[in-house]
């Protein structure tokens, strides 16, 4: 059996002289406490040298893929015949066997006999010094290191994340310099802060004007419309600010140059993301665009991050606050974090806004674990979900209106008022009501059922009182009749 070693140094082959020793897993590192043990053991049968670091670090960089190298196919090719080949890897074995047909093991004893080879490596390897081994072992690694970071897909995503960053901030800068440049030069010039309202041709215009004076002479048709040049120089003439001497003007117009020159910058860094967001999540892009996809990569860390987050973590990302407030306190959760300022959302109704937010994070998800994973580079998957979400939204929309201006749900039920009318004709089923007269009211004393059955009972206690005489004993009581009148 031979053993397969990888060293900074190059390729070794050690030779087992006894593979006995090897069913013993557990007494195995006792064979190689000392160096001459050791060599009872395995015995070097060849070794390879790197030519240059090149050549090693293309070795490693194989040998990390669990690829051999050419030149390590060279070297087994001339070394083993007929052997059964000890390795490491047991995905670099079945590669050697399938190129070379070399067969190869790899198991716990294998692995036990690795270790207390590298134990005893300068010992076993003629010429390879301890002093010599240490610097190309960290020379090695140093090359290593910058190939995975100067090759590695992950960290691509870096470029936007910094550019997104420096975006904010410019934002944030402009705005404070253009409110300082209309701040100071309002003090002389007021009026002019609501005639022009864009920050930029606010700083040109100052910039071209110096002295609301010599607005008069000048000709702003490049900066300005027709209307609002007009209104310019009526103002200047007639404006209530207060006069500034040169140098004040001159620090002023050193502030517009300044704010001209970081929109120039903002624009050209916004192509650049632009493109940085094109070539690297297309089909984010194509759903949310280039700020949005940028803000959320940002706020994932990077786009594997990202790419790990299922679609109800996407909605609310840039919410946090928000949801861990509203889960404290029983409140409703937030339903969008940074994709509330993606245009599908803007575009919605306020009612439809929560739909439509989950909605763009599920297919938001799947759009950037296709950037992430994926193969392809074009934004076909993302055009194609952009398409199917707005046409959800038209759809969401359509039902809202159909429903407020009379559906199914809200139509009022004519049927249940027109009862009395007969289907397909306009004549009633019952008769029109006449006029009854007796149902007039009359001015005076009218009778009621009550009183007609009041003016009976009196009648018949009357007739009794004159057909039938008092009885002897009983005193006389006064007829029925003056009862009843006072009664009445």
């Amino acid at each position: 059996m031979l053993v397969l070693f990888e060293t900074p140094a190059g390729f070794a082959l050690f030779k087992v002289l006894d593979e006995g020793k090897l069913s013993k897993v557990e007494d195995l590192w006792k064979d190689f406490s000392t160096s001459e043990s050791a060599r009872q053991v395995v015995k070097l049968k060849a070794f390879t040298k790197f030519e240059n670091t090149s050549e090693a670090l293309s070795a490693a960089t194989l040998l990390i893929d669990s690829k051999p190298s050419k030149g390590l196919r060279k070297f087994l090719r001339a070394h083993c015949n007929n052997e059964v080949l000890a390795v490491a890897d047991s995905k670099l074995g079945n590669a050697i066997k399938e190129k070379l047909q070399i067969d190869c093991v790899h198991n716990n004893a294998v692995m036990e006999l690795m270790r207390g080879v590298r134990s005893q490596l300068t010992e076993l390897i003629s010429g390879l010094a301890v002093q010599d081994l240490a610097p190309m072992s960290l020379g090695l690694s140093h090359s290593l290191s910058r190939y995975k970071l100067k090759f590695s897909p992950d960290k691509v995503d870096t470029m936007i994340i910094q550019a997104i960053g420096l975006l904010d901030d410019l934002d944030k800068e402009l705005n404070t310099y253009a409110m300082r440049v209309r701040e100071w030069y309002g003090w002389h010039f007021p009026e002019l802060a609501k005639i022009v309202q864009d920050n930029i041709l606010y700083a040109r215009t100052v910039k071209l004007m110096g002295d609301r004076l010599n607005a008069a002479k000048l000709d702003f048709s490049e900066i300005l419309p027709e209307e609002v040049e007009t209104e310019l120089k009526e103002a200047a003439m007639i404006s209530m600010g207060t006069e500034v001497s040169d140098l004040d003007l001159m620090n002023i117009k050193d502030l517009c140059d300044q704010v001209l020159a970081l929109s120039e910058y903002r624009a050209q860094l916004y192509d650049y993301l632009k493109s940085r967001m094109n070539t690297i999540a297309p089909n984010l892009t194509a759903l949310v665009g280039e700020l949005v996809g940028a803000r959320l990569i940002s706020h994932g860390g990077s786009l594997l991050n990202l790419a790990k987050q299922p679609g109800s973590t996407v909605q609310i990302l840039g919410a946090e606050k928000a949801l861990f407030r509203a889960l404290k306190t029983k409140h409703a959760t937030p339903k969008y974090g940074l994709i509330f300022h993606a245009s599908l959302i803007g575009q919605a109704a306020p009612k439809l806004k929560g739909k439509i937010s989950r909605s763009l994070a599920a297919k938001t998800a799947l759009a950037i674990r296709y950037d992430a994973f994926g193969d392809s580079q074009d934004n076909s998957m993302g055009l194609e979900n952009r398409a199917k979400l707005e046409a959800r939204l038209r759809n969401l929309e359509g039902r809202e209106l159909g429903r407020s201006a009379g559906s199914t749900k809200g139509k009022p039920k004519i049927e249940f008022y027109d009862k009395d009318r007969k289907k397909g004709a306009g004549a009633l089923i019952t008769a029109a009501k006449t006029y009854n007269p007796s149902a007039d009211s009359l001015l005076g004393r009218t009778t009621t059922p009550a009183a007609d059955n009041l003016a009976d009972k009196q009648e018949d206690d009357m007739r009794l009182c004159h057909t039938r005489p008092p009885p002897v004993a009983a005193p006389l009581r006064p007829p029925a009749t003056s009862c009843l009148v006072s009664h009445a």
